[in-house]
C-alpha cells in the first residue's frame, strides 16, 4: 500500500481521518459511492470539503493511486468528483487502483475549495454590473 507521504492524516482540529497507517491483512475496505443527502451534519460537510481540498492540493488534475486514502472518506466522492481512471478495470478492493478528480463536477460540489484558482468560465468576465444601487 502506497503512503502518501505529505497528505493530512486527518481535518485539522477534528476526529475525521483522511488515511489509514497500514494495509488491512483482510484486504482493502472496498470504495462505493455513497448518496449524500441535504441533512448532513455541517461538521460532515466541512470533512468532505476538507477532504477534497487536500485532494486538490496534493493532486491536481494528476491521477493519484488510491494507497492509503481512507476508504470511508473516499466513498463520499467517490463516482461524483473521484472517479476511476479505467472504469472498466476498476478494482474497488484494490489499494493500488487509478482515481482522478472530475474537476468539473468537484468545482461546482465544492466551490470553496478551488476559490483561489483561476476559472475558465465565461460567467466571470460577464459579472452584473452594480451601479451602485442600493438593495435594501
Amino acid at each position: 500500500m502506497l503512503k502518501h507521504r505529505g497528505f493530512p492524516g486527518r481535518l485539522p482540529g477534528t476526529d475525521f481521518q483522511f488515511t489509514l497507517r497500514r494495509a488491512n491483512p483482510k484486504g482493502a475496505t472496498p470504495l462505493t459511492a455513497r448518496e449524500r443527502f441535504r441533512d448532513r451534519r455541517p461538521a460532515d460537510r466541512r470533512a468532505d470539503a476538507g477532504f477534497m481540498k487536500a485532494l486538490w492540493e496534493h493532486f491536481g488534475e494528476e491521477p493519484f493511486e488510491r494507497g492509503n486514502l481512507d476508504a470511508g472518506r473516499l466513498s463520499w466522492l467517490f463516482g461524483r468528483e473521484v472517479k476511476a481512471v479505467d472504469p472498466d478495470g476498476f478494482d474497488p478492493t484494490d489499494y493500488e487502483a487509478l482515481l482522478v478528480i472530475d474537476v468539473r463536477v468537484a468545482r461546482a460540489s465544492y466551490p470553496e475549495v478551488f476559490e483561489d484558482e483561476g476559472f475558465d468560465d465565461e460567467d466571470e468576465d460577464h459579472q452584473d454590473e452594480d451601479d451602485g444601487e442600493d438593495w435594501a
